[in-house]
């Protein structure tokens, strides 16, 4: 297309992410050792040839802001190409904040009219996958669609979270949407949103338009469902890998997806890009690892120190574990530290938390994950069952006890 827009949403916190979304939205939330989530469908912008780009944020956008840095490390900054951070504003009309998705492109029009697109793209800014999308605007140009949605297969768990959709037809490739419902409480249809949708730009006006008047203000509710009937819609079908990640689990487990000698993710033929200038990235020395560190399965990039064993876990730039500290089926973001002989498993770490010497952090069992906030500080030799939440900015002297129970919440 000679113009087409792209815009992610990008601004939210999601509360099932707990302490790690406390200071930063989810879409800038570390990932894989070295990349933030929105990397994801900035890359495939990028390698789709998509150049002109705006994100929507309104949760603590600082983060996000800085580590989009004008789309500079997608090379989408230039006289035709850009990527711009559009937060809630105040003026003598538009004076909330967004109140839902639609809402916030609605606030967003001027924006989006004075670009002039021939096609609109809207994405979700917290999903961990690969797209082409010039593969979705050839199948809605093929299909002469008023609004295209990509769909994957309905997970077989947890079915009552996505929005569900059926496909008319049999084509690999997709078909005209026949019906959607919107995270109904059973698994009644059999492809789930990917919060993907091309818009033709008269189609999402008038929709917006119809939509601001209402109480609720989001697509998949009340966007989709009222265009169904009345413009043609179509769904375009993705197979490939689709990370989710909305909840602790979901989130850890797309990272130990990289893990193994078959990952599900294939970071290198995924072509990711990262802002490369961050500090905690550009100032990193070469990864050291000692002659007593153990490592199997593990992935990590510069700035690491590791003199201890570390097992089936993703550590990010900067963290340090001590002569006999274990840590095993855990994350561990920037400049953690594991002091010596202390225990790790099934744990996240946000940045600069300290586990101190001989403590425990997390159980071995399949139980549930423990969570650090950022720059807490556990005492040495204090022991932390499974599914223990620690909030940030905790020193020491804060933990009352030498044991916490499973479940338990420290503040």
């Amino acid at each position: 297309m000679a113009n087409l827009l792209a815009l992610i949403l990008a601004g939210g916190r999601v509360d099932e992410l707990d302490v790690l979304t406390y200071f930063r939205p989810k879409s800038v939330m570390p990932f894989g050792a070295l990349y933030r989530i929105i990397d994801f469908p900035m890359s495939n912008l990028m390698n789709s040839g998509i150049e002109k780009v705006g994100i929507l944020s309104q949760y603590r956008p600082l983060r996000l802001i800085g580590h989009i840095a004008n789309g500079q490390p997608w090379d989408m900054a230039g006289r035709n190409r850009f990527a711009t951070i559009l937060p809630p504003f105040k003026g003598r009309e538009a004076s909330d904040w967004y109140k839902g998705t639609a809402d916030a492109l609605y606030q967003n029009l001027d924006f989006i009219k004075m670009n002039n697109p021939d096609l609109i793209l809207i994405l979700s800014g917290d999903h961990i996958y690969k797209m082409d999308y010039q593969e979705l605007i050839s199948f809605h140009l093929e299909k002469q669609a008023d609004v295209t949605i990509g769909f994957t297969p309905l997970p077989k768990e947890g079915a009552n979270r996505f929005g569900q959709a059926a496909i008319e037809g049999w084509s690999r490739k997709g078909g005209k949407v026949t019906r959607y419902a919107e995270k109904p409480k059973k698994r009644f249809l059999d492809w789930a949103s990917l919060t993907i949708y091309l818009f033709n730009p008269p189609v999402l006006y008038q929709a917006l338009e119809a939509n601001a008047t209402k109480e609720s203000h989001e697509f998949g509710k009340d966007i989709i469902p009222a265009l169904l009937g009345n413009f043609k819609v179509f769904g375009f079908k993705h197979y490939g890998y689709w990370g989710y990640s909305r909840t602790l689990d979901e989130y850890w487990q797309t990272n130990m997806d990289l893990l193994g000698k078959r990952p599900r993710i294939n970071l290198p033929s995924w072509q990711v890009m990262t802002n490369m200038t961050d500090r905690s990235i550009r100032d990193c020395q070469p990864t050291i690892v000692g002659p007593s560190a153990l490592i199997e399965n593990a992935l990590f990039y510069s700035g690491c120190t590791l003199k201890g064993k570390v097992i089936n876990s993703v550590l990010f730039p900067g963290v340090t574990v001590e002569e006999g500290a274990v840590v095993k089926d855990s994350i561990l973001f920037f400049d953690t530290v594991i002091e010596r002989e202390a225990r790790v498993a099934r744990a996240i770490t946000d940045i600069e938390v300290k586990v101190g010497a001989r403590a425990r952090l997390g159980d071995d069992s399949r139980g549930a994950l423990c969570v650090v906030g950022t720059r807490s500080s556990i005492p040495d030799e204090t022991i932390i069952h499974q599914g223990v939440t620690v909030h940030p900015n905790l020193d020491t002297s804060r933990f009352t006890k030498n044991e916490y129970a499973a479940g338990e919440v420290v503040r």
